[in-house]
């Protein structure tokens, strides 16, 4: 049995005239199944042309033009090895991906041609956008015949590099057992059927866009509203002829910002998920007042792909990410490696067939990254509650330690977003010559809200142990975010440490 996941998916597409994409805009256009297995294979047939042979790294650089989709395809047909790049990375980013993968073919935006031929480490350069370009063209002149190359479970199908904020970025290896497992739990999980309708304005550059929102679409049959990036007033004007959609959080506080949001335009949706970065609990509850939906959030990272989700049917709970998916085992444990009991903060550790083996060129840090008994190590830190649903509770290098106390950013953060007038808030830890580090708060203020520090530090101090109390609360416009939603700490603990 051939264990390429293309083998997977296009063992699941509907009959060929059925519609997988749908570009959405003034006038729609609509790409069927036999068009996106025909372009997969010319592409294919045009990356061997290129010199690509199986296991050959083929990084892509692109925005998000529909064509992404058969090359993404035929990247895994040819038994190549899949590298998405953020669209926004520069040259000294770009020039690091490039010698670390050492990728055959580099696929790029016309634009970028110039800087990237001058970085390409020997690779060839082709141009893709959605006027077409070099690979497109010479896809079209390719065959639409292709003989998916077999693979085994654990060759590798991809490779994406970590968003890491200190330190070299490392290279996440997905095997095509980790992809093809992940999503077939999820469209079990998740309920995707080959009537579904998808609205997909994530990017395609990452684990949610890429893997998490197309795999359950192309693995149930379904079609896709395909967008070119997210807009809140076109998805609410495309909503009604949907019945699903995968967001960040800001998708979701974007909608709650446009009067049209309500009910009816709701009425057709079967669900609605959010991940990437936590969902508050006040966006949970707005979020449903307003649509009579509650929203799923789930939890997952690079190099695991999801681990838990709330259920499809049953209880949802604001602030947690629900129980394990089936065939995924996750742990919260102490300093020690031991067990913590529900309501004890731990670090999560994940162990499945979702799990990377490690990462590209680097056995130490692959190393570093699992314990003994073989459990990943994924650095966040949460809880378990006695119905055995997980709460994501911050990352452990966001832990502040006060005095050699402890401090969890996420129980302080709750406390700050339930004031009236704050919108949201990020807790960090600066360098401090006689605690070690303190506790500083940036917040931003609903739009006319005026909040005054001093009263809001007397109201936490009601609240929790004075330790945890930031000693500098700090307004801001907005919080620095990556273009997945989640907050820069890193980038908040760099500007303050500065003064």
């Amino acid at each position: 049995m051939n264990a390429n996941l293309y083998a997977l998916l296009a063992s699941h597409f509907p009959d060929g005239s059925a519609p997988c994409l749908v570009l959405t805009g003034q006038a729609d256009r609509t790409i069927d199944y036999a068009q996106i297995a025909d372009d997969s294979a010319r592409i294919a047939n045009a990356l061997v042309a290129a010199g690509c042979e199986p296991g050959d790294r083929v990084a892509v650089q692109v925005d998000k033009p529909w064509q992404v989709l058969p090359l993404y395809l035929g990247t895994l047909r040819a038994g190549l090895v899949y590298l998405p790049l953020n669209s926004a990375y520069q040259r000294g980013e770009l020039e690091y991906f490039f010698a670390d993968a050492s990728p055959r073919v580099i696929v790029c935006a016309p634009e970028r041609l110039g800087t990237i031929e001058t970085i390409s480490h020997g690779a060839t350069v082709l141009t893709l956008d959605a006027n077409g370009g070099e690979l497109w063209a010479r896809a079209q002149a390719s065959s639409a015949t292709f003989k998916t190359v077999q693979r085994a479970p654990d060759d590798l199908a991809a490779i994406l590099y970590t968003s890491g904020t200190t330190g070299r970025s490392k290279g996440a290896m997905l095997t095509h057992r980790n992809l093809a497992s992940n999503a077939v739990t999820l469209v079990s999980a998740w309920g995707f059927t080959r009537g579904d309708v998808l609205i997909h304005a994530l990017p395609i550059y990452h684990v949610h866009g890429l893997f998490v929102a197309l795999h359950c679409a192309l693995l149930s049959g379904c079609r896709v509203l395909w967008m070119a990036k997210f807009d809140a007033k076109e998805v609410l004007r495309v909503m009604p002829r949907a019945t699903a959609m995968m967001g960040v959080p800001t998708f979701y506080t974007r909608l709650l910002a446009e009067p049209a949001l309500d009910r009816a335009t709701c009425a057709g949706m079967r669900v609605f998920i959010a991940g990437s970065a936590p969902l508050l609990a006040e966006t949970f509850r707005e979020f449903e007042a307003r649509t009579g939906h509650q929203v799923l959030e789930r939890y997952g990272m690079t190099e695991t792909g999801m681990n838990a989700s709330n259920p499809l049917l049953g209880m949802r709970k604001p602030g947690c990410v629900g129980p394990p998916l089936p065939g995924v085992s996750i742990r919260v444990v102490g300093a020690d490696g031991k067990g913590r009991a529900a309501g004890t903060i731990g670090e999560i550790e994940v162990r499945g067939p979702n799990v990377t083996p490690g990462y590209w060129n680097q056995p130490d840090k692959t190393s570093e990254s699992f314990t003994p008994d073989a459990w990943f190590r994924t650095g966040d830190l949460g809880t378990y509650d006695a119905d055995g649903y997980l709460s994501i509770v911050g990352r452990a290098k966001d832990l502040i330690i006060s005095g050699g106390l402890n401090i969890y950013p996420k129980e302080i953060e709750e406390h700050l977003d339930a004031m009236t007038g704050v919108e949201e808030s990020a807790v960090i830890g600066i360098p401090d010559p006689d605690f070690g580090e303190a506790v500083v708060a940036v917040v931003v203020a609903h739009p006319g809200h005026s909040l005054e520090e001093a009263q809001m530090i007397a109201a936490l101090k009601s609240q929790i142990a004075s330790f945890k109390v930031p000693k500098r609360i700090v307004f801001a416009a907005e919080l620095p975010r990556n273009a997945m939603g989640k907050v820069q700490k890193s980038a908040l603990r760099e500007r303050f440490a500065r003064g």
